[in-house]
């Protein structure tokens, strides 16, 4: 990694992964149409599990940017489960789209996460924007195979928008950008000057101006590309998200409803299930090498053959699996709510304060089990595990570092 100085800051030329694993499996995809029902898609997330998780700890030693990866998440056919049918897409719910994000997360947690956040950006047109804006961005996004990244970060200071005639300005800086520099499009999000009002819009990533800045190493999840950035951007009028082009206010038929604030319920069940999906592949891992490894762990157990059948492992494995367990199955009601309301409201938003004040309950539920139950697994399968897989070579710490 080479790091140049500029504007006081320092830009990141970082290295790409390695793309040759996955060739195969481009045209083997390539060679299957996209999934219809539920169960296919699962099995499909399934699949690319199976294929991340062979090369997972490889690429975990050295933060790079996952194009190799991403491009297997479009090859896939996954980036499209939301999308509508009329333009390529799988229009399926966000119950099926949850599952499937946690799937992927099971075989690498970076990838889960990229996963969950472009479906969530993919998806915001749907929620704050126009009727024709939304059908304009979903085709953007379907007929190409797009990858959607976010610039958008709550605990930032906000993004300045700007007037610009035809145009408007976002400028500022990101403290976190997930996913900038590997995304096709990008979602900004910004308040517009002299109000207190928020603009949102996509635009094309490598037509941005903007620059990477060099952070120090992370302890978290390696491949979801996720650095500070300087913004500097233009956008058209009619691409904010919501707003009057020729007045330059928003629609409040659009944005100052209830069904507008959705997409941070949204967003919570995203970390849920990849939570869910990280830690669950924490346990599976320490759980296959305990099966390998012929120490048993307690002292007692000395006449156990394997560790897997240490009753210490079991009783201490069983009960984080029943933790999970309990958190899947509230991600889940969480996904369902979600999915009934855009199944039942999309068409009027018409969804009341009462019941958006019940999906916020049961997303922050979600949200606050799976954050508790994953960093119990993922720190408490080392108890089984012994001091020998605390090496980074082993690739279990990957699943900690949430």
């Amino acid at each position: 990694m080479t790091i140049t100085p500029t504007d006081g800051y320092a830009v990141i030329q970082s290295e790409a992964t390695d793309p040759g694993p996955y060739r195969a499996y481009h045209n083997r995809f390539a060679g299957t149409p996209v999934p219809t029902k539920p169960s296919e898609w699962i099995e499909r997330a399934a699949e690319v599990l199976r294929i991340l998780a062979e090369d997972t700890c490889l690429c975990e030693e050295k933060t790079k940017d996952p194009f190799a990866q991403v491009a297997l998440l479009k090859s896939s056919g996954l980036l499209k489960v939301l999308g509508p049918t009329k333009y390529g897409g799988g229009d399926a719910g966000w119950d099926v789209a949850y599952k499937v994000i946690r799937e992927v997360a099971k075989g690498d947690g970076s990838l889960g996460m990229l996963l969950g956040y472009h479906l969530l950006w993919s998806w915001t047109s749907a929620v704050v924007g126009t009727d024709e804006q939304n059908d304009r961005t979903q085709r953007l996004i379907i007929e190409n195979n797009y990858f959607i990244g976010g610039a958008v970060n709550p605990r930032d200071q906000d993004l300045t928008v700007a007037d610009a005639g035809s145009h408007i300005n976002f400028t500022g800086f990101r403290n976190v950008n997930t996913s900038g520099i590997i995304s096709d499009l990008t979602v900004l999000e910004g308040v517009y000057e002299g109000t207190e009002q928020y603009v949102f819009a996509l635009t094309p990533t490598k037509k941005s101006s903007t620059s990477r800045v060099h952070d120090s190493e992370h302890v978290s999840s390696h491949l979801t590309e996720s650095r500070s950035v300087k913004i500097d951007v233009q956008v058209p009028w009619t691409d904010a998200l919501g707003w009057d082009p020729k007045t330059k206010i928003p629609i409040a038929s659009i944005l100052t409803i209830p069904y507008a604030t959705l997409l941070l319920p949204i967003i919570q069940v995203v970390f849920s299930n990849f939570y869910i999906g990280i830690a669950l592949g924490s346990l599976s891992f320490a759980s296959a090498y305990a099966a390998k490894d012929h120490t048993p762990r307690h002292p007692t157990a000395r006449s156990v053959t394997s560790r897997s059948r240490d009753p210490y492992i079991l009783q201490r494995y069983g009960c984080l699996l029943a933790h999970l367990r309990a958190a899947e199955a509230l991600a889940d009601q969480a996904g369902e709510k979600i999915n009934d309301i855009y199944a039942n409201h999309s068409a009027k938003r018409d969804i009341s304060g009462e019941e958006r004040e019940d999906v916020a309950e049961l997303a922050a539920s979600a949200e606050d089990v799976a954050t508790d139950t994953a960093i119990r697994v993922t720190s408490g399968v080392f108890e089984g595990t012994g001091g020998k897989v605390a090496v980074g070579k082993a690739g279990l710490d990957r699943h900690w570092r949430l």
